[in-house]
Protein backbone atom coordinates (compact mmCIF):
# COMPACT_ATOMS: atom_id res chain seq x y z
CA UNK A 1 0.00 0.00 0.00
CA UNK A 2 1.03 3.40 -0.53
CA UNK A 3 0.97 5.73 2.23
CA UNK A 4 -0.10 9.34 1.82
CA UNK A 5 -0.70 10.67 5.62
CA UNK A 6 -3.09 12.45 3.80
CA UNK A 7 -6.64 13.38 5.90
CA UNK A 8 -9.51 13.07 3.00
CA UNK A 9 -13.30 14.39 3.71
CA UNK A 10 -15.99 12.91 1.27
CA UNK A 11 -18.98 14.66 0.95
CA UNK A 12 -21.97 12.93 -1.07
CA UNK A 13 -25.68 12.77 -0.10
CA UNK A 14 -25.53 8.83 -1.00
CA UNK A 15 -24.34 6.51 1.21
CA UNK A 16 -23.54 3.69 -1.16
CA UNK A 17 -21.21 6.14 -3.23
CA UNK A 18 -19.55 7.20 -0.06
CA UNK A 19 -18.83 3.79 1.10
CA UNK A 20 -17.29 2.74 -2.13
CA UNK A 21 -15.35 5.95 -2.20
CA UNK A 22 -14.29 5.06 1.07
CA UNK A 23 -13.11 1.80 0.58
CA UNK A 24 -11.42 2.83 -2.54
CA UNK A 25 -9.35 5.33 -1.18
CA UNK A 26 -8.51 3.83 2.12
CA UNK A 27 -6.45 1.17 -0.41
CA UNK A 28 -4.86 3.78 -1.87
CA UNK A 29 -3.32 5.00 1.20
CA UNK A 30 -5.34 7.76 2.06
CA UNK A 31 -7.48 7.92 5.67
CA UNK A 32 -11.02 9.01 4.77
CA UNK A 33 -13.86 10.46 6.85
CA UNK A 34 -17.68 10.62 5.47
CA UNK A 35 -20.01 13.35 5.47
CA UNK A 36 -23.70 13.54 4.31
CA UNK A 37 -24.19 17.16 3.30
CA UNK A 38 -22.17 20.56 3.26
CA UNK A 39 -24.03 21.12 6.66
CA UNK A 40 -22.17 18.02 7.87
CA UNK A 41 -18.87 18.66 6.27
CA UNK A 42 -18.82 22.04 8.01
CA UNK A 43 -19.52 20.78 11.38
CA UNK A 44 -16.78 17.80 10.83
CA UNK A 45 -13.84 20.90 9.32
CA UNK A 46 -14.79 22.90 12.82
CA UNK A 47 -13.46 19.76 14.77
CA UNK A 48 -11.18 17.94 12.82
CA UNK A 49 -8.29 19.08 10.12
CA UNK A 50 -8.17 17.55 6.65
CA UNK A 51 -5.90 17.70 3.89
CA UNK A 52 -8.70 17.11 1.28
CA UNK A 53 -11.95 17.61 0.34
CA UNK A 54 -13.85 15.50 -2.18
CA UNK A 55 -17.19 17.23 -2.73
CA UNK A 56 -20.26 16.44 -4.82
CA UNK A 57 -21.74 19.56 -6.57
CA UNK A 58 -25.55 18.44 -6.45
CA UNK A 59 -26.44 17.57 -3.15
CA UNK A 60 -29.81 18.69 -1.50
CA UNK A 61 -29.70 21.20 1.21
CA UNK A 62 -26.22 23.17 0.86
CA UNK A 63 -24.85 22.68 -2.34
CA UNK A 64 -21.49 21.56 -3.11
CA UNK A 65 -20.55 25.17 -4.66
CA UNK A 66 -22.07 27.40 -1.63
CA UNK A 67 -19.98 24.34 0.57
CA UNK A 68 -17.18 24.89 -1.45
CA UNK A 69 -17.36 28.45 -0.98
CA UNK A 70 -17.76 28.34 3.02
CA UNK A 71 -15.12 25.29 3.45
CA UNK A 72 -12.60 27.85 1.27
CA UNK A 73 -13.48 30.73 3.59
CA UNK A 74 -12.94 28.55 6.56
CA UNK A 75 -9.84 26.67 5.47
CA UNK A 76 -7.57 28.49 3.33
CA UNK A 77 -4.86 26.01 2.21
CA UNK A 78 -7.33 22.81 2.49
CA UNK A 79 -7.44 20.69 -1.12
CA UNK A 80 -10.79 21.25 -3.04
CA UNK A 81 -11.64 18.78 -5.53
CA UNK A 82 -15.29 19.04 -7.01
CA UNK A 83 -17.32 15.91 -8.26
CA UNK A 84 -19.60 16.88 -11.37
CA UNK A 85 -21.42 15.31 -14.13
CA UNK A 86 -20.57 14.83 -17.58
CA UNK A 87 -22.39 17.71 -18.81
CA UNK A 88 -22.27 19.98 -15.62
CA UNK A 89 -19.23 23.32 -17.33
CA UNK A 90 -22.00 25.91 -15.30
CA UNK A 91 -21.30 23.80 -12.38
CA UNK A 92 -17.19 23.86 -12.99
CA UNK A 93 -17.14 27.28 -13.54
CA UNK A 94 -19.17 27.94 -10.59
CA UNK A 95 -17.43 25.87 -8.21
CA UNK A 96 -13.97 26.59 -9.38
CA UNK A 97 -14.81 30.41 -8.88
CA UNK A 98 -15.54 29.15 -5.56
CA UNK A 99 -12.25 28.13 -4.63
CA UNK A 100 -12.29 24.80 -5.73
CA UNK A 101 -8.61 23.48 -6.67
CA UNK A 102 -9.82 20.95 -9.03
CA UNK A 103 -12.41 18.88 -10.67
CA UNK A 104 -13.22 15.85 -11.84
CA UNK A 105 -16.68 14.28 -13.80
CA UNK A 106 -18.56 11.12 -12.90
CA UNK A 107 -17.89 8.27 -13.74
CA UNK A 108 -14.68 8.16 -12.21
CA UNK A 109 -11.92 6.51 -12.35
CA UNK A 110 -10.34 5.54 -9.15
CA UNK A 111 -6.53 5.81 -10.58
CA UNK A 112 -7.92 9.16 -12.17
CA UNK A 113 -9.07 10.67 -8.93
CA UNK A 114 -6.07 9.40 -6.59
CA UNK A 115 -3.81 10.94 -9.41
CA UNK A 116 -5.82 14.21 -9.02
CA UNK A 117 -5.82 14.23 -5.42
CA UNK A 118 -1.96 13.19 -4.89
CA UNK A 119 -1.21 16.53 -7.92
CA UNK A 120 -3.43 18.65 -5.28
CA UNK A 121 -1.88 18.02 -2.29
CA UNK A 122 1.56 18.24 -4.09
CA UNK A 123 0.63 21.96 -5.44
CA UNK A 124 -0.98 22.62 -1.76
CA UNK A 125 2.74 21.79 -0.47
CA UNK A 126 4.84 24.26 -2.92
CA UNK A 127 2.74 26.59 -2.18
CA UNK A 128 3.58 26.84 1.47
CA UNK A 129 7.11 26.64 1.24
CA UNK A 130 8.84 29.91 0.30
CA UNK A 131 7.95 31.70 -2.93
CA UNK A 132 10.34 31.37 -5.37
CA UNK A 133 11.86 33.96 -7.37
CA UNK A 134 11.42 32.43 -10.78
CA UNK A 135 8.98 30.43 -12.41
CA UNK A 136 10.44 27.63 -14.78
CA UNK A 137 8.75 25.56 -17.19
CA UNK A 138 9.84 23.43 -20.18
CA UNK A 139 12.44 26.27 -22.55
CA UNK A 140 10.41 29.74 -20.14
CA UNK A 141 12.15 30.87 -17.21
CA UNK A 142 9.81 33.90 -15.65
CA UNK A 143 11.86 36.12 -13.28
CA UNK A 144 9.55 37.70 -11.07
CA UNK A 145 11.57 39.81 -9.40
CA UNK A 146 13.22 41.68 -12.24
CA UNK A 147 10.15 41.40 -14.52
CA UNK A 148 11.64 39.55 -17.22
CA UNK A 149 10.60 36.81 -19.44
CA UNK A 150 13.57 33.87 -20.97
CA UNK A 151 12.82 31.56 -23.92
CA UNK A 152 15.92 29.19 -24.21
CA UNK A 153 18.25 31.95 -22.08
CA UNK A 154 16.62 35.17 -24.37
CA UNK A 155 14.40 37.77 -22.91
CA UNK A 156 11.10 38.16 -24.23
CA UNK A 157 9.61 40.92 -24.24
CA UNK A 158 6.03 41.27 -22.46
CA UNK A 159 4.21 43.91 -21.54
CA UNK A 160 3.27 44.28 -17.64
CA UNK A 161 -0.23 42.73 -18.46
CA UNK A 162 0.82 39.92 -19.94
CA UNK A 163 3.56 38.93 -17.62
CA UNK A 164 1.05 39.15 -14.97
CA UNK A 165 -1.49 37.01 -17.03
CA UNK A 166 1.49 34.41 -17.43
CA UNK A 167 2.50 34.59 -13.96
CA UNK A 168 -0.68 33.69 -12.93
CA UNK A 169 -1.07 30.80 -15.28
CA UNK A 170 2.35 29.65 -14.49
CA UNK A 171 1.62 29.52 -10.24
CA UNK A 172 -1.42 27.17 -11.42
CA UNK A 173 0.31 25.08 -13.39
CA UNK A 174 -1.93 22.40 -14.10
CA UNK A 175 -4.98 23.79 -12.58
CA UNK A 176 -7.59 25.25 -14.65
CA UNK A 177 -8.20 28.87 -13.87
CA UNK A 178 -11.40 30.47 -14.95
CA UNK A 179 -11.90 33.43 -17.53
CA UNK A 180 -13.95 35.10 -14.56
CA UNK A 181 -10.74 34.60 -12.25
CA UNK A 182 -8.32 35.31 -14.75
CA UNK A 183 -10.03 38.79 -15.40
CA UNK A 184 -10.71 39.81 -12.01
CA UNK A 185 -6.75 38.83 -10.50
CA UNK A 186 -5.29 40.69 -13.28
CA UNK A 187 -7.31 43.03 -14.31
CA UNK A 188 -9.27 44.45 -11.67
CA UNK A 189 -12.52 43.14 -9.81
CA UNK A 190 -14.79 45.37 -12.34
CA UNK A 191 -13.90 42.58 -14.99
CA UNK A 192 -14.95 39.19 -15.73
CA UNK A 193 -17.05 39.02 -18.53
CA UNK A 194 -14.56 40.74 -21.23
CA UNK A 195 -13.97 37.12 -22.29
CA UNK A 196 -12.17 38.56 -26.10
CA UNK A 197 -10.24 40.88 -24.10
CA UNK A 198 -8.67 38.24 -22.69
CA UNK A 199 -8.38 35.72 -25.42
CA UNK A 200 -6.84 38.36 -27.24
CA UNK A 201 -3.85 38.51 -24.77
CA UNK A 202 -3.70 34.80 -24.81
CA UNK A 203 -3.28 35.01 -28.52
CA UNK A 204 -0.28 37.40 -28.05
CA UNK A 205 1.07 35.34 -25.50
CA UNK A 206 0.98 31.90 -27.37
CA UNK A 207 2.91 33.51 -30.28
CA UNK A 208 5.66 34.77 -27.96
CA UNK A 209 5.99 31.32 -26.08
CA UNK A 210 4.82 29.11 -28.07
CA UNK A 211 6.63 27.15 -31.32
CA UNK A 212 2.92 26.83 -33.13
CA UNK A 213 0.77 28.94 -31.38
CA UNK A 214 -2.11 27.39 -33.05
CA UNK A 215 -0.74 24.11 -31.55
CA UNK A 216 -0.43 25.48 -27.70
CA UNK A 217 2.26 23.10 -25.59
CA UNK A 218 1.46 25.62 -22.47
CA UNK A 219 -1.59 27.62 -22.55
CA UNK A 220 -4.19 24.84 -22.90
CA UNK A 221 -7.73 26.34 -23.50
CA UNK A 222 -10.46 24.42 -21.19
CA UNK A 223 -13.61 24.49 -22.94
CA UNK A 224 -16.02 26.76 -21.77
CA UNK A 225 -14.09 27.30 -18.59
CA UNK A 226 -10.53 29.01 -19.05
CA UNK A 227 -7.31 28.38 -19.35
CA UNK A 228 -4.75 25.36 -17.69
CA UNK A 229 -0.96 26.49 -18.14
CA UNK A 230 1.24 23.01 -18.99
CA UNK A 231 4.64 22.45 -18.29
CA UNK A 232 5.51 19.84 -21.45
CA UNK A 233 9.05 18.70 -19.50
CA UNK A 234 6.70 17.64 -16.44
CA UNK A 235 5.48 13.96 -15.51
CA UNK A 236 2.28 13.33 -16.62
CA UNK A 237 -0.61 13.26 -13.29
CA UNK A 238 -2.22 10.52 -14.87
CA UNK A 239 -2.67 8.23 -18.40
CA UNK A 240 -5.51 7.24 -20.05
CA UNK A 241 -5.81 3.51 -20.03
CA UNK A 242 -5.53 1.90 -23.64
CA UNK A 243 -7.50 -0.88 -22.21
CA UNK A 244 -10.51 -0.63 -20.27
CA UNK A 245 -10.01 -0.59 -16.38
CA UNK A 246 -11.96 -3.03 -14.18
CA UNK A 247 -14.85 -1.55 -12.70
CA UNK A 248 -15.29 -1.40 -8.76
CA UNK A 249 -18.67 -3.40 -7.95
CA UNK A 250 -20.89 -1.43 -6.37
CA UNK A 251 -23.85 -2.31 -4.50
CA UNK A 252 -27.22 -2.83 -6.61
CA UNK A 253 -28.81 0.52 -4.97
CA UNK A 254 -25.34 2.74 -5.19
CA UNK A 255 -24.84 5.33 -8.02
CA UNK A 256 -22.75 4.10 -11.03
CA UNK A 257 -20.43 6.82 -10.55
CA UNK A 258 -17.18 4.90 -9.75
CA UNK A 259 -15.18 2.55 -11.95
CA UNK A 260 -11.88 1.24 -11.22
Amino acid sequence: MITDGLNALVVDDEASFRRVLRTSLAASGFAIEEARSGEEAIATLARCNFDLVLLDVNMPGMGGVEACRKVRARSPKIGIVMVTVQDGESEMVRALEAGADDYITKPIRLRELVARLRAVSRRLRTDDAVDSASLHAGDLELDLNRHLLYRQGKIVHLTPTEFELLALLMRNEGTPVTHTKLLRSVWGPEYGTELEYLRSFVKTLRQKIEDDPARPKYILTEPWLGYRFRNPRARPEFKTPQAASPRLILPSSASPGLTG
